[in-house]
Parts: structure tokens; sequence; C-alpha cells
């Protein structure tokens, strides 16, 4: 009579799971994030001096429609062109309109170079908040 001596294969998967490479990858991680983190912060507190455009104004198709919003040294806007001046209240209203529309125009926003930047910025909140992201800001060429 003979034997065999082989054990019966089980046929269940082997359920360890091998931490050390996770381990390695998580303090890899951690590594490269507080190098990178002390960067983005100083990135953020530098002065700058923003360029001068140097190529030539670019021009809108035919078919593309646009609507002009300056301000001018004083902060004051207009709408339009010819520009008809109004109160921020007046714009905002404006804006409602033309968020409603099913294709929103280009909106370009001419502003004076010794304007404040927050009065800019106050435009580009208000375009934000109704969706209106095709956004046109021009400047002149350098001389």
């Amino acid at each position: 009579m003979a034997r065999t001596f082989r054990q019966k294969r089980q046929a269940q998967p082997i359920a360890e799971l091998n931490l050390t490479n996770l381990i390695d990858l998580g303090f890899t991680l951690l590594i490269i994030f507080m190098i990178a983190t002390p960067l983005i912060n100083q990135e953020q507190s530098m002065k700058l001096n923003l360029p001068v455009t140097s190529r030539s104004p670019q021009t809108a198709g035919k078919d593309t429609k646009a609507q002009v919003i300056s301000i001018d040294q004083q902060g004051r806007y207009f709408w339009g062109n010819p520009p008809v001046a109004v109160t921020l209240t007046e714009l905002t209203s404006r804006l409602n309109a033309l968020a409603a529309q099913s294709s929103p125009p280009v909106i370009s926003i001419h502003a004076d170079a010794d304007v404040k930047y927050q009065k800019v910025m106050t435009v580009l909140d208000e375009l934000k908040k109704r969706g209106l992201e095709r956004i046109n800001l021009p400047s002149q060429p350098d001389r």
C-alpha cells in the first residue's frame, strides 16, 4: 500500500497586507509636503511689479458679442459703449440680466492704470457670483 504525504491545498487567498510599502509612501509624501509648504507661503508674500504687455491687441471675432465695463481713475463704474455711469447696485442688476441670457457675451473690463485693484476685484467677484466666465482684461501695448 502506497502512501502520499502531500498536504491538501487550501482554496483560500492569502489575506496578509504588507504595510511596509504604504508606510514608506506616507513618509515620502510627508517630506515632500514639509519642503513645499514654506515655498508656497513665500510665493504669496512677494511684492510684484506687474509686466507691461508687448503683444499687439487681439481682435475679437465678428460674431462675438461683447459688453464693456469701464472703471475710471476715481473708481467710478461705467456700462457699455458709449459709457453710461452706473453705481455698483445698478451694475449688479445689469449683470444679472446678462447671466439670464442663454449665451452671455464676453465681458470686457477696461480699468484705468491708476485705479485701486480692489475696484477691479469687486467687478470680477460679481461676475464670478453670476457664472459669467468669459472675461477680457485688455491692456495697451508697450510703446
